[in-house]
């Protein structure tokens, strides 16, 4: 048995194609918050990793823009309880495109309304701004058993350069802590998602993370339905939210099967046609839970012909918010749609991030 040593803050590790059963090299994939995405070569032999392939020329640039003079980050070895006997600490040239030297990472865990610890991953500049200027971002996910996305992801730079915060809030539903956590989000215990999530982002404004009228909601598909839930539970904690493909009309989606659902959408959200799945889905679903005459965040909904969610969704869910929440014009509601596959189309990908991204700076300076 082999203990790998790796680089700090390391979120997730995937094996990469490995075709040679009898190579003594093993190829994976590194992810960081942190750490753009690394190809690696392992070799078991000699207990040795080889950069493959990982981008390099952010790590400079960074390096300018915060007027540092050092070169490049060197990864501290792992703690001896889990490093291999052999060859155990990294070589003393061998340096990963690290960002921490400009961008911390730190880990909490907060207490949720029932008491369970959820863990949150914040990611900010070091060069620190004053309280009342530091906006934030809080993703969550939730669902399927699926393992928050925490990797490096450069949309977020500009932000993370103009003093923003961006944290990962690890909520019940989602993956990486065992079958239990899975199951205690899922179908009649969904709501403990979203009480896990608005625990997250009270946590952020009570510890001084984040200006209490300065964060913002983020959350992609299933994580688009947990942050709508969330504004709706709480308007005025949140002053902004992107939501993107997301899953708003839980209720006449789940009952209509002609829609491309499949079963493990049932498994997650519950089946109406049980009589407590179907009033645990009509608490928790964004579309029948907007409230009357209250003051919503600005919202940005993204949503394409082409997603599994209906586009129908995101129409419906807009047009109650404009319907029922008080008008303010700093507090748009705003809907874009496409007719394009955005997943596939790294350009139209760029466009939608630099919208997102506008539209953050553009709600937060107002």
């Amino acid at each position: 048995m082999q203990f790998l040593s790796l680089p700090k803050h390391v979120c997730q590790i995937s094996p990469g194609p490995n075709y040679d059963f009898f190579s003594s090299v093993m190829r994976f994939i590194i992810s960081s918050p942190v750490m753009p995405d690394a190809v690696v070569d392992y070799d078991l032999a000699t207990c040795r990793w080889n950069i493959i392939q990982q981008q390099n020329m952010l790590h400079d640039r960074t390096r300018i823009l915060y007027g540092t003079n050092s070169s490049s980050v060197t990864v501290e070895p792992s703690d001896a309880r889990y490093s291999s006997p052999m060859h155990a600490n990294l070589e003393d040239d061998h340096l990963w495109n690290d960002l921490s030297e400009f961008y911390a990472c730190e880990q909490y865990v907060v207490p949720s309304f029932d008491g369970v610890l959820i863990p949150l991953t914040i990611v900010f500049a070091r060069e620190n701004k004053p309280k009342d200027e530091k906006p934030g971002i809080l993703l969550g996910h939730g669902a399927y058993g699926e393992l928050l996305d925490k990797r490096w992801r450069s949309e977020f730079k500009s932000l993370l350069d103009r003093g923003w915060v961006i944290a990962y809030a690890d909520v019940r539903g989602g993956g990486g802590y065992g079958k239990k956590w899975h199951h205690d989000g899922r179908r009649t215990k969904k709501h403990n998602s979203v009480n896990d999530y608005i625990s997250c982002a009270k946590f952020l404004i009570e510890k001084d993370f984040v200006n209490e009228k300065q964060l913002a909601a983020w959350g992609y598909s299933a994580g688009g339905l947990l942050a709508a839930a969330a504004i709706n539970r709480l308007p005025d904690l949140f002053r902004a939210a992107v939501l993107k493909v997301p899953f708003l009309d839980a209720t006449n989606t789940l009952l209509y099967p002609i829609l491309p659902l499949v079963a493990d959408d049932y498994e997650e959200f519950g089946y109406p046609g049980d009589l407590d799945d179907f009033l645990a889905i009509r608490e928790y679903s964004p579309y029948d839970n907007v409230q009357k005459d209250v003051l919503y965040p600005s919202v940005l909904v993204s949503s394409s012909f082409n997603t599994r969610f209906g586009v129908w969704e995101a129409a419906k869910w807009v047009a109650r918010v404009r319907d029922l929440s008080i008008y303010d014009p700093k507090r748009p509601i705003l809907l874009n749609l496409t007719s394009d596959i955005v997943e596939e189309n790294r350009y139209l990908q760029s466009k939608e991030s630099a919208l997102e991204a506008a539209f953050l700076i553009k709600t937060m300076e107002s």
